[in-house]
C-alpha cells in the first residue's frame, strides 16, 4: 500500500513538473509578465499597509498629546477592532486572522477562498487594526495579499494547478520580502515553509517573484507612498539599507553562549506557541464566531493595558528600535517581552488581521538582550550578536523556520558577518522546539482558523 502510494505521488510530481514546463515553453511571455505583476501587486500591498499604518499610528500619537490614554486607548482600540472586524465579516470572513495560515492551507489543498477581494479587505481591515494599536505585524497580512494577487494572476493565465501552487506560493514570499526588503528571506521562506519543496524549476519561479516585490518596494518607496523607509537614491541610485548599525565580532566562544540562547529561547517560544494556540481555543469559546464582538472588545482591552504603560509601548516599531539599538536596561527587556508575550496572543485570539513575525522578532530580541546581560554580570562577557541572534531564534522556533528567520533577522543589519552566530541560535532553537512539537505555530493554527465560517 505505502508502494503504491510512494509512486502516486511520484507520478504526480513528474506530471506537475512536465505541466509547468510546458506553460513556461508555450507562454514564456506571459508568464514573466504574471510574475512581475505578481511582485508589483505584493510590493504595493506592503508599501501601503505600511504606510497606512505608519498614518495611523501619528494619528494615534497626536491625540495622545492632546488627551488622556485612558481615554483614547481603549475607545480607539475598541472602534478599530469594530470596523475592521466588520469590514471582514460583511466583505470578506477569510481575511482574519494572520493570512499566513490561509495560504497554507491553499498550498496544502485545502478548500479556501482566494482572490483580489480577499487581499483588498486584508489590507484595510490590517490598516485599521493595527493602527489603532492591536500589536500585530504587517507580514502575515502582505503574505496573504501577494498570495491573492499571485492567484488572479494564474486565474488570468488560465495556469495547470502545479503552477498556480507556486506562484500562490511565490506571492506569499513575495510579500514577506516586500516588508522585510528581504528577497532572500521571502524566497526561502516560500520554499521552507510554503512549499516544501526545491525543484529548480520552482525555485526560479519563486526567487524571480520575491526579487521583483523588493524591487518594486523600492521604486515604490522612492516615489514616496511608504514613508517609513527609504531604498532610493536620485543620485546613488539603489541603496542597501541597513536599519541597525552594530559592531559585529563573532569568536570561538561565543558558540556556547549562542547555543545556551538558543536552548532557552526554544523552549520559551513553544512556551508562546502554546500560550497564542490557548487564546485562540478561549476565543471561540467565549465569543464563538462573533468576530465583531470579539475584535471590539479585544481592542478596548488592549486600550487599558497600554494606556498603564510608559509611553515606548504605544508603538510597536518603537519596542522594535529600542530593543535592536539596545538601549534599555533588563527589567525594561523583560517587560516588553512580558507585555508582548500577553497581549499579541490576546490579538491574534481576537482574529484580528494581523502578523506575528513581527511581534516573534521583538520578543526574540528582548529575551536575547535580557540573556545578553544577565550573562555578562556572572561572566563578565556577552557576544555582541546576542539581541539579532534572539530575533532570529524566536521567529525560527514558532514556525519552524530556521533558514528563513536567520535571513529575516540578517536583513535588519545587512552585515555578512553575522549569518554564522544567527544560524547558530537559529538552528538550536529549532531543534529544542521540535522536540516538544514538531508543527509550527502556523501548521496548528489551520484548523483553528478555517473550522467555521465567520457571524456577527
Amino acid at each position: 500500500m505505502s508502494q503504491s502510494n510512494s509512486l502516486k505521488r511520484k507520478q504526480e510530481s513528474i506530471n506537475s513538473n512536465r505541466s509547468i514546463r510546458n506553460l513556461l515553453r508555450q507562454q514564456w511571455l506571459v508568464v514573466v509578465v504574471a510574475l512581475a505583476l505578481t511582485g508589483l501587486g505584493a510590493a504595493l500591498a506592503g508599501v501601503l499597509f505600511k504606510a497606512g499604518i505608519y498614518q495611523l499610528d501619528e494619528w494615534r500619537l497626536e491625540l495622545l498629546k492632546k488627551n488622556s490614554p485612558w481615554l483614547v486607548l481603549p475607545l480607539l482600540g475598541g472602534l478599530g477592532g469594530l470596523l475592521s472586524g466588520y469590514l471582514i465579516t460583511t466583505l470578506a470572513p477569510a481575511a482574519s486572522g494572520s493570512g499566513v495560515t490561509h495560504i497554507m492551507a491553499f498550498l496544502r489543498h485545502r478548500s479556501v477562498p482566494m482572490g483580489l477581494r480577499v487581499g483588498v479587505i486584508k489590507l484595510f481591515s490590517g490598516i485599521v487594526a493595527i493602527g489603532s494599536g492591536f500589536p500585530l505585524g504587517p507580514e502575515g497580512p502582505a503574505v496573504q495579499m501577494g498570495g491573492s494577487v499571485a492567484w488572479k494572476m494564474a486565474q488570468l493565465l488560465k495556469a495547470p494547478v502545479a503552477f498556480r501552487r507556486v506562484i500562490v506560493a511565490a506571492g506569499g514570499g513575495a510579500g514577506l520580502a516586500a516588508i522585510f526588503s528581504a528577497p532572500i528571506g521571502g524566497f526561502v521562506y516560500a520554499i521552507e515553509e510554503l512549499l516544501n519543496s526545491a525543484k529548480p524549476v520552482v525555485l526560479i519561479l519563486v526567487v524571480v517573484t520575491t526579487f521583483w516585490a523588493d524591487t518594486w518596494a523600492d521604486l515604490l518607496q522612492a516615489i514616496g507612498l511608504d514613508p517609513t523607509a527609504g531604498g532610493f537614491d536620485s543620485n546613488l541610485g539603489f541603496q542597501v539599507q541597513r536599519e541597525y548599525s552594530r559592531s559585529i565580532d563573532f569568536l570561538p566562544i561565543d558558540l556556547i553562549y549562542l547555543i545556551a540562547l538558543g536552548i532557552i529561547v526554544g523552549c520559551t517560544a513553544e512556551l508562546y506557541c502554546r500560550y497564542v494556540l490557548t487564546m485562540q481555543k478561549k476565543g471561540k469559546i467565549w465569543f464563538g464566531n462573533r468576530l465583531i464582538l470579539k475584535m471590539s472588545s479585544c481592542g478596548v482591552v488592549l486600550g487599558v493595558i497600554y494606556a498603564s504603560l510608559p509611553t515606548e509601548f504605544r508603538q510597536i516599531t518603537q519596542l522594535k528600535k529600542i530593543i535592536a539599538e539596545q538601549s534599555i536596561d533588563v527589567s525594561m527587556a523583560l517587560t516588553i517581552f512580558l507585555v508582548l508575550f500577553i497581549t499579541s496572543g490576546l490579538a491574534t485570539a481576537s482574529g484580528a488581521p494581523g502578523g506575528l513575525f513581527y511581534p516573534m522578532l521583538i520578543l526574540g530580541g528582548s529575551l536575547g538582550l535580557a540573556c545578553g546581560n544577565g550573562m555578562a554580570a556572572i561572566t563578565q562577557y556577552v557576544p555582541s550578536t546576542y539581541v539579532f541572534a534572539g530575533m532570529g531564534a524566536f521567529v525560527a522556533a514558532c514556525s519552524r523556520t530556521p533558514i528563513t528567520a536567520m535571513f529575516l533577522a540578517f536583513a535588519l543589519t545587512k552585515d555578512l558577518l553575522i549569518l554564522k552566530p544567527l544560524l547558530v541560535a537559529c538552528i538550536t532553537s529549532f531543534l529544542i522546539a521540535r522536540l516538544f512539537n514538531e508543527h509550527s505555530i502556523y501548521e496548528r493554527q489551520i484548523d483553528l482558523d478555517l473550522k467555521q465560517p465567520l457571524k456577527t
